[in-house]
Order: C-alpha cells, then structure tokens, then sequence
C-alpha cells in the first residue's frame, strides 16, 4: 500500500490530530508548539492536522505561535458549553499566526441531550452570522460515553441535522474511559446511518487494539476504527474489525489505497498527545514506507 518513498498514502494524510497538551502526555505549551514548528520540515508531516489546544490556554498559546510562520491550524476545545463558542472563536480567530481549524464541544445537559445540540447548533450559526467562524471550520459535538439510547440518537439526529460533526470519546484515564467495542460499534454505525462525519479522542496511540501492559486496559485501535468504518459502509461485521488484535490480518483485509482514503470523509481524524506512535505503527504494518520513520 505505501506509496512512493517521499509520499504519505492518502489514507493517512491529516488523520492524527496533535493533542500533545492533554493527558497522558501533558506537554507543556511551548514544547508542544516548538515541536510542531519542528515537524513542519519532516517528510511525515502531513500525518499530523490540527493543533488541539483548550479554550482557556488561548491567550497562552497567542504568545507563543509565530506571526511570521505558516499559521497554525488551531482546533479549539471548548469547555463551557454554548456560551463559550463565539469567545473562543473570536480569540482564535484573531491570532496572528494562527488558523481556526476546529471547535470541539461536549454535551453537558445530560437530561437533555438533544437540546443541549440545539443550543450548540444556535451558538454557531450566531457566531457565523457575526463572522467569528467561517463555513469551513469544522464543529465536533462529543456525545457521551455510554450506550447510544434514544436521547443519545436524538442528539446525534440534531448533530446530522445542523450539519456538524460527532466526536466520540474512545478512553482516558480510567478503565470505565474505553468504551466496549459493541458501544464504539453502535456509534460508529450512527454516525454513518446519519450521513455524519466523526472524529476519535483518547486512547488511539496505536494502530491496532491491544492491551497496555502497563495499566491492562484494552486500548482500541485507530486502523481498527478505520476499517470499521469501511467495513460498516460495506454491510459487514463491524464489531468484529473493531475487536481484531492480530496486525496482520486487520492488515490483510484492508481496501485497496483509494477506497481507505475515501473512507476518510467518516472518520475524519483522532486526537492524539504522541503523534510519532500512530506512525511508527503505520510503517511497522507496512502502510507507510520507512524512509518516512520519524528520526
């Protein structure tokens, strides 16, 4: 599949979104800018898409990016709901060396899944009107863990509806933070029943699922995710590409190049603190050509 020395395969291109400031990795700041200011040069660069940075470290981050440089594209993670989309978008917006890419928002009305999106949907369209935003920054809206009920499908109708995006949170921290594979599955085939692109955050440092020998949680993997999305818009087993632990063979039953990249209008990208890994991984599957190995 890898294409020629110098080249990442399409498939691969922007899927990792640089989250380096987040647990468990923890970055601070301006090592994490520094580091993506570094990666620009690297023959593996356009692995990486946005830059991941929450809503109160904006004015952290303005005194940190270069003016003078290829603006940053920035995704915003914002923390206090509704209210706080046109603000960060605003800050983000302004900053010289910067590009708002992305916002990030969770539901926070648990009772109320579905209104909780519709404030959301109303935040953005204000914060368009007004010019904060432009068409192209796309808007994840993180449904919660948990298994997809009627509340949770509702919101995600609304999500589909406003023409946004889903983001699914796929670990953390804590065991109860990696959802089954039978929950990743149901929100995965939501998403696609739904016409709905999604992003991935936590817990998808490597290509295929395994369990980390140092906390023995089992950690999903972000290959698996993509050919669960292939596999879903084929008709097959979804739960089963999502369960396969055994590289090789996920591997062997991937689509030719052309059709995994198509798959890349669904699941978009994944958040991720150590973005060397997913590579390492992808060169050590044989997807990427080693020439292009970080140093």
């Amino acid at each position: 599949m890898p294409d020629s020395p110098a080249t990442l395969p399409a498939a691969f291109v922007a899927i990792v979104d640089d989250a380096a400031i987040f647990p468990p990795g923890d970055h601070p700041l301006g090592e994490a800018v520094a580091a993506w200011r570094a990666r620009r040069d690297e023959p593996w660069s356009a692995l990486v898409g946005s830059f991941v940075v929450a809503d109160h470290r904006l004015a952290e981050l303005s005194a940190l990016v270069d003016p003078s440089g290829p603006d940053l594209p920035v995704s915003v993670v914002v923390g206090t709901g509704a209210g706080g989309i046109a603000p960060a978008a605003s800050t983000a917006r302004r900053m010289p060396g910067a590009r708002l890419a992305g916002l990030e928002v969770a539901l926070r009305d648990l009772d109320d899944l579905a209104g909780n999106v519709r404030r959301i949907v109303t935040a953005v369209d204000q914060a368009r009107d007004h010019g904060a935003v432009d068409d192209d920054v796309t808007v994840h809206v993180e449904l919660p863990q948990g298994p997809a009920t009627h509340g949770w499908l509702s919101a995600a109708d609304e999500v589909a509806a406003a023409e946004l995006a889903l983001k699914f949170r796929t670990g953390g921290l804590d065991a109860d933070l990696f959802p089954s594979v039978d929950e990743l599955a149901s929100w995965v085939d939501a998403a696609l029943d739904r016409e709905t692109p999604f992003k991935c955050t936590a817990g998808l440092h490597h290509a295929v699922r395994h369990t980390d020998p140092a906390t023995g949680y089992r950690h999903h993997g972000f290959l698996n995710v993509l050919a669960a999305t292939r596999t879903a818009l084929d008709g097959g087993d979804v739960v089963a590409t999502l369960a396969e632990e055994d590289g090789a063979a996920l591997v062997a039953a991937l689509p030719d190049g052309d059709t995994l990249a198509r798959t890349r209008r669904w699941f978009t990208s994944f958040g991720c603190c150590e973005v060397r890994e997913p590579l390492e991984d992808l060169v050590r599957l044989g997807l990427v050509h080693p020439t292009l190995e970080p140093r």
